[in-house]
């Protein structure tokens, strides 16, 4: 029987396999890997997915194919809030793609054209798209190593700003190419000069460096190598997607509030809260600044992901609670769950080997990741954007504050190594009853 799996690029792998009915994940990922010629190591770098517009998910290895797709209205009941003709329309196709738990720093040893290709292929769908939010400026520079991908090396007879102008959407993300077009975005800046995109991708397309003595195969591989290393400073690269939604903010003389569209990625580094229309950060945290817990819904609430993390309230610290609503809560603590104790068999592994190599020396310290270089970078947090629940506990009772934070409201939490999410004592005089 015949069998489609989809690349990042819309190339269709067709495959005949027997007995598919019963084969795994880890069987059909052997035979994909083997048509496609990659090396054995494919096999931790990629991943099978089953992927529709409504739903994401990465298969286990002992999964298998056909009973999941036999079983995906019933996924989508479970973990979408869709109204049923879409359910019933929808159907999910098989792709290949990156694994979620394959470690950043593993990339940069890669030096096999075909799996740096698929990788770069993957992270510029992920840019244009906007689901990884990137300033203007790292844009352009991911944009200028699209060009010279596809067009080749600059050539300024060839290569102007209306040549570039006519396919912009193909190098920068879609949201910046469109931006400023709308009859009430023109009506609103009218006589405002809207950006020339194409000239500062122009300009990055000039800098791209070439190596004089460089063949073509290994120059391709170089600038495949540039775009997934600018890519890897994103703090969510390789992360999976889920979708939710968050409370507004209450605003106005009536506190009109609302609630806010979000994609929420989940990698072995964190998680990230991302306005979905905006394409920015609204709240970024590593494993170390924050503890969680989702809930089920009972006869009002809904299906929450609650993450709780230090933050601020009129200079003082305070405890904050931020609560995404999503049907998708529980695969989204599952995984926080999974990224943690693989971080701590990998710092286990990883102690043992220097206390064998060198017993004298001390573990080495946590690397934190160093701080962003622009203000208003759309990587940055945007806390204030948020509609959190602050709060300080006093005996047995949680109340909503003005406060300095206390111990944790959760007991699931990041637990090995050092951590920056520590308690502060609060004077009882600093609690206000919410």
């Amino acid at each position: 029987m015949d069998v489609l799996v989809y690349l990042i690029d819309d190339t269709v792998v067709q495959l005949s396999v027997d007995g598919l009915m019963s084969v795994t994940v880890h069987e059909l990922h052997r035979i994909v890997r083997d048509a496609l010629q990659l090396p054995e190591y494919a096999m931790e770098v990629f991943a099978l997915w089953l992927i529709s517009p409504l739903l994401e998910v990465q298969l286990k290895p002992k999964h298998q194919p056909y009973k999941v797709c036999r079983q995906w209205q019933e996924l989508l009941l479970r973990f979408t809030d869709c109204q049923e003709d879409e359910i019933m329309q929808d159907e999910p196709s098989l792709q290949f793609r990156r694994n979620v738990f394959f470690p950043k720093r593993r990339e940069l040893q890669i030096e096999n054209e075909a799996v740096l290709r698929l990788l770069y292929e993957e992270a510029k769908f992920n840019i244009l798209k906007g689901r990884y939010p990137c300033d203007v400026e790292d844009c352009e520079q991911l944009g200028a190593l699209v060009c010279r991908l596809q067009l080749g090396p600059y050539d300024q007879d060839q290569h102007t700003a209306c040549a570039l102008k006519e396919k912009l959407e193909a190098f920068l993300p879609a949201h910046l190419c469109r931006r400023g077009h709308s009859l009430l975005t023109a009506l609103w800046k009218r006589g405002a000069k809207q950006p020339a995109y194409e000239q500062g991708l122009l300009q990055a397309y000039q800098a791209v460096r070439e190596e004089a003595a460089c063949e073509e195969p290994e120059a391709l591989r170089q600038h495949y190598r540039a775009y997934l290393q600018r890519c890897h400073q994103l703090p969510y690269y390789g992360c999976a997607f889920f979708y939710g939604e968050i409370d507004k903010p209450t605003q106005g003389f009536l506190h009109r509030g609302g609630r806010k569209a979000v994609s929420v990625a989940i990698s072995l580094e964190g998680v990230y809260v991302m306005d979905s229309k905006e394409k920015h950060v609204l709240l970024g945290l590593r494993f170390q600044e924050l503890s969680w817990d989702h809930t089920y819904p009972d006869e009002e609430e809904e299906h929450i992901l609650w993450l709780e993390f230090d933050g601020e309230n009129e200079g003082t610290l305070v405890n904050k609670l931020l609560k995404i609503y999503s049907k998708q809560a529980e695969l989204m603590s599952g995984l926080i769950e999974y990224c943690l104790e693989l971080n701590a068999a990998a710092e286990a592994s990883a102690l043992e080997n220097s206390t064998l190599q060198s017993p004298t020396l001390p573990p080495l310290a946590n690397k934190q990741r160093p701080k962003l270089r622009r203000q208003n970078s759309v990587v940055c947090s945007r806390i204030q954007h948020l509609a959190t629940i602050d709060y300080i506990e006093d005996g047995k009772e949680i109340k909503r504050v003005k406060p300095k934070r206390t111990a944790s409201f959760f007991t699931r939490q990041f637990s090995h190594g050092a951590t920056s999410y520590s308690a502060v004592q609060a004077p009882a005089e600093s609690l206000e009853q919410g």
